[in-house]
């Protein structure tokens, strides 16, 4: 395992930034034959002392932060349960909305029988909630950008589907016509902002989506 296709943004010796490549998991599944992930392979490259502080789908490139110390590991993750890092995504699906803006507050949970599935649940499910913007048209599809406010596993992927603008080449969510409309899942973890948890400096992170 190696770091060649794993871009290193941002570096110092609290933190990483790095941009996630498709197809590899954030942290280790527990198959045997699914453990190569983001985590261990900078752990076996160069810092074995990096801990995950949130992760993204197999399937989703984009910003990732880790932190290099247990402490700087619970400083982060207090930013996050307090909703003081800012996230932003690209996704390109199928459709045309309806108008340029707007909310979508859907609860969710987890659905056992269809592993790894999420589903939409009014009684059981937790709130989840995600604004999208429309930036453009691109012919029979549609480029949004979304902030969860959330951070409810698949709750991107969910969110769009039940708007009926499900994200093109999601192999779990998307009708066919959708599904083979792109190679991978077009979901990119495009913008990362959060006050440097030793420094308090402000930090911003831009990654552009390569789809």
């Amino acid at each position: 395992m190696s770091l060649s296709d794993i871009p290193l943004l941002y570096r110092d010796k609290h933190l990483l930034v790095v941009n996630k490549p498709t197809l590899l998991l954030s942290v280790p599944g527990r198959a045997e034959d699914n453990k190569d992930s983001l985590i261990l392979r900078l752990q076996q490259n160069g810092y074995p002392e990096a801990l995950i502080v949130h992760r993204l789908d197999w399937e989703t490139t984009g910003l990732m932060v880790l932190a290099r110390s247990p402490q700087v590991h619970a400083e982060l993750s207090r930013l996050f349960r307090e909703r003081q890092i800012q996230r932003r995504y690209h996704a390109l699906c199928w459709g045309h909305f309806s108008g340029n803006a707007g909310q979508i507050e859907l609860p969710m949970r987890y659905d056992p029988p269809n592993k790894p599935r999420q589903i939409v649940d009014w009684e059981q499910g937790k709130p989840a909630l995600t604004f999208w913007r429309l930036l453009q048209q691109e012919g029979d599809f549609s480029r949004v950008e979304l902030t969860p406010h959330t951070g409810r596993s698949h709750q991107l992927r969910v969110h769009l589907n039940s708007l009926g603008h499900p994200i093109l080449g999601d192999p779990l969510y998307a009708h066919a016509s959708a599904l083979q409309a792109a190679p991978r899942l077009c979901l990119h973890a495009t913008e990362l902002a959060f006050n440097h948890p030793r420094t308090f400096q402000p930090l911003q992170f831009h990654c552009p989506p390569a789809f």
